[in-house]
C-alpha cells in the first residue's frame, strides 16, 4: 500500500530552510564605501529666503559607508556601478527647523540616516566626510527691478521690456545697480525680437552660479537692426595651404591663379572685424586632400575664408557675396628628393 505524501510537513520544511537563509543573510552583515553623493538645497516654499550651503547650492559628500545584508549591500554596489542608482539628497531648511535668517550646523551624518532612499534600500548609513555643514538662510525682500537685456556674449542690447520693471525678491542689502533682473537672449531671439516680441523670464544671480527667476515672464522687443557693416576689399590677403603628413616633404603645391585667390576679397564687416581679419596670419586657407595627387587633371578647390570667429559668431564680418567664394586651381608637383633613387 502506497504512503500518503504528507505535504503539510513538507510545506513546513521548506519555510523553515528558507526563514534560516534568510536569518543568515542578516545575520551577515556588510560595508560599502562610496563617494561622489551630493546634498542639494530644495526648492524652498517661502521665496523670502534664500538657502545655500556658504553661497552653494549643491555640495558633495565622500566616503558614504553604508552597512546592511550582504544581498542588500551586492544589490546597491551593483546599481551605483551599473548607474542604475544615484544618490541624491535633498535638504528641506524647514522641515529641519531652519525657518529665520540665520547660520545652521547641519549634522550630515544625522541627515543622511534619515533619507528615504537609504531606507529604501534596506541599508544605514555608518559615517561619511565631511560630518558638519553650515546651512546659510538669508532674507530676501521684495523690491522693483528694472529689467536690461544681453546678448548671449553678455553685451548690452537695445531692447525694450513690458513691463520694464518685475518685482522680485532680493537680499536686503541690494541697492543701486544691484536692482537690476537681466535677460538674456540668444542671436535667434535677437533676430526674433525685431519682429515680434519674445517672452522672457527674468532673472537675478544670488552669487555666482545661483540663479532665480522671476515668477512671471516679461514681453523683449528690439529695434530694426542698423546696417553696422561697411563693405571692404582686401588687397594684399595671406594664403595658407594645409596639407596631411602624407603629402608633407612630397610635394610642392602651386596655385595656377594667386593673384584671383589673394587679391580683391571683397567684404562687409564692422571696422574692428575688418581690422582683426587683416591681422589673422592667414586670410584664405586652401586644403589639399590625400587624393588630389593622384588627380590627372588639376584639381579645383574652393578656398576657405579665416575670419576669425568671434566676429562671425557676432555676425560682424561676412562675404559681400557668400554665394561666389574664390575657387583655387592647383597642381601638385613631386619634389626631387621625393622621387626613389635609381638602382643602376
Amino acid at each position: 500500500m502506497a504512503r500518503r505524501i504528507n505535504y503539510g510537513k513538507i510545506a513546513v520544511v521548506v519555510f523553515l530552510t528558507v526563514l534560516i537563509w534568510v536569518w543568515v543573510d542578516l545575520a551577515k552583515t556588510e560595508e560599502f564605501s562610496f563617494s561622489g553623493a551630493a546634498i542639494s538645497v530644495a526648492k524652498s516654499a517661502n521665496p523670502g529666503l534664500w538657502v545655500s550651503f556658504n553661497e552653494e547650492p549643491v555640495v558633495s559628500v565622500d566616503n558614504v559607508v553604508l552597512k546592511g545584508p550582504a544581498s542588500k549591500i551586492t544589490n546597491a554596489r551593483r546599481k551605483l556601478n551599473d548607474g542604475s542608482l544615484v544618490l541624491a539628497f535633498f535638504l528641506d531648511a524647514e522641515q529641519e527647523g531652519m525657518v529665520n535668517p540665520d547660520e545652521y550646523p547641519l549634522d550630515v551624518l544625522a541627515f543622511l540616516k534619515k533619507s528615504r532612499q537609504i531606507k529604501q534600500l534596506g541599508l544605514t548609513v555608518e559615517s561619511c566626510k565631511p560630518e558638519k555643514l553650515s546651512v546659510n538662510i538669508v532674507k530676501l525682500v521684495k523690491k522693483s527691478l528694472t529689467v536690461e537685456c544681453f546678448d548671449e556674449d553678455g553685451n548690452r542690447l537695445e531692447a525694450e521690456s513690458k513691463p520694464s520693471k518685475v518685482d522680485m525678491f532680493v537680499p536686503e542689502g541690494w541697492e543701486g545697480e544691484a536692482l537690476t533682473a537681466k535677460v538674456r537672449l540668444t542671436r535667434s531671439e535677437v533676430e526674433q525680437a525685431r519682429v515680434e516680441a519674445v517672452p522672457k523670464k527674468p532673472y537675478i544671480e544670488l552669487a555666482p552660479g545661483q540663479i532665480r527667476e522671476a515668477a512671471g515672464t516679461v514681453e523683449i522687443t528690439a529695434p530694426p537692426e542698423e546696417d553696422r557693416l561697411s563693405d571692404y576689399t582686401i588687397t594684399a590677403a595671406t594664403l595658407g595651404i594645409t596639407l596631411s603628413q602624407i603629402l608633407q616633404g612630397e610635394y610642392d603645391v602651386e596655385v595656377e591663379n594667386l593673384p584671383e585667390v589673394i587679391g580683391g576679397i571683397t567684404i562687409r564687416a564692422t571696422s574692428e572685424a575688418k581690422r582683426a581679419y587683416e591681422e589673422m596670419r592667414y586670410q584664405v586657407i586652401l586644403e589639399i586632400y590625400d587624393e588630389d595627387a593622384k588627380s590627372t587633371e588639376p584639381p579645383k578647390r574652393k578656398l576657405i575664408y579665416n575670419f576669425p570667429a568671434k566676429y562671425v559668431r557676432k555676425g560682424e564680418i561676412e562675404l559681400k557675396n557668400p554665394d561666389q567664394p574664390a575657387e583655387a586651381k592647383f597642381k601638385l608637383i613631386r619634389l626631387p628628393s621625393a622621387v626613389a633613387p635609381s638602382n643602376e
